[in-house]
């Protein structure tokens, strides 16, 4: 520790993301030394307020980590590639929002719920997993460590806001369009980048990222190769389809698991859930109680409902699982990751 506080730096300050974690660093009062927000040039000398004062976005650069001791990245995986190396350099401690090295096996790859002590084999970068990937983990988790786990199938069902902001402008002009009886135009999604573009409002787009060479998305394979590596079961059977919705904030997931245990039924998953960390459970089918992005939007929680037993599979279960993307999903998870290294005495 230097100081009052720990020197800070936040990479991709001004994007949707790095803006929420601005925000969840206030919120949880962060012990923060110094504060410094990096951008593209584009976007420096722009002014942002962190705890009432005003700070000048400045163009990131390996220098600019120079005495930093946390580094929070969400600025795309081209950055973190080229930056962030050059901040573990400088003695900065990177916590990367990407996917440039969610799977490299000398990075740890952090849901501080399921394997927070994984932080103390860090070589001075951390990943923070997909934002699909942090949800479901962190309610199957509590789950697999009472009642063993050997099988997950998950739909999800993903905001817009998880494209970036042009996703979301795209998303409302196309809705306007419509409505005024108007052809939508569409340029940002499934992919940008990709061979075609499809209207996403009033729609639903089963295409997240581009395709691999199996038929899967790499969205699909982020969230099962990621899943195994968090929960350190390279032999666990996990499949993925992932949609895109016309919902601003709030990715929702339909999964399907199988545990070890036998006879097991809802309410022994309600107990279980009931007493998870970071886990609110949401289940009251009789008074229509279950969770939605709508409700979930701005809260740190995953919100889990729908809780079933299969009625062919003595060891299958449904459940509805639900969290602000951006938040858990993202900027929460990156600044929870940094209470563990202070709690770990790791930084």
């Amino acid at each position: 520790m230097k100081g009052t506080g720990y020197n800070v730096a936040v990479v991709g300050a001004t994007g949707a993301v790095g803006t929420q974690m601005l925000s969840m660093l206030e919120q949880r009062d962060f012990p923060v030394g110094t504060i410094k927000l990096l951008s593209s040039a584009r976007s420096a000398g722009q002014t942002i307020q962190f705890n009432g004062a005003p700070v000048t976005v400045e163009e990131a650069t390996p220098e600019s980590f120079e005495g930093i001791d946390i580094a929070l990245f969400s600025a795309g995986g081209s950055i973190s590639k080229k930056l962030a190396p050059e901040a573990a350099k400088r003695g900065a401690i990177v916590i990367d929002n990407t996917s440039a090295f969610r799977m490299d096996p000398d990075v740890p790859l952090v849901v501080p719920e399921v394997n927070e002590l994984d932080l103390q084999d860090h070589k001075g970068i951390i990943a923070n997993p997909n934002c699909s990937t942090i949800q479901m983990v962190a309610a199957l988790e509590p789950i697999r460590k009472e009642l063993g786990l050997s099988k997950v199938i998950v739909s999800t069902y993903q905001a817009v806001s998880g494209a970036g902001v042009q996703a979301i402008d795209e998303m409302k002009s196309q809705s306007q369009a419509i409505l005024n009886g108007e052809e939508p135009e569409a340029n940002v999604l499934p992919v940008k980048g990709d061979k075609k573009y499809y209207q996403i409002a009033f729609n639903a787009v089963p295409q997240i990222d581009v395709f691999d060479t199996n038929g899967y998305t790499f969205e699909e394979m982020k969230m099962i190769n990621e899943t195994k590596k968090i929960m350190h079961m390279p032999s666990l059977k996990v499949s993925a389809t992932c949609v895109r919705l016309p919902v601003e904030t709030g990715h929702a997931e339909s999964v399907y698991i199988e545990v070890e245990e036998k006879g097991k039924n809802t309410a022994d998953i309600h107990r279980i859930l009931s007493g998870a960390p970071g886990v609110t459970l949401q289940d009251n089918p009789d008074q229509q109680e279950y969770p939605m992005p709508s409700t979930a939007a701005g809260k740190t929680d995953v919100f889990v409902g729908r809780v079933r037993k299969d009625p062919d599979e003595d060891h299958g279960f449904h459940m509805w699982i639900v969290s602000d993307n951006l938040l858990k999903g993202a900027a929460w998870n990156s600044v929870q990751i940094a209470e563990s290294l202070i709690k770990l005495k790791l930084v």
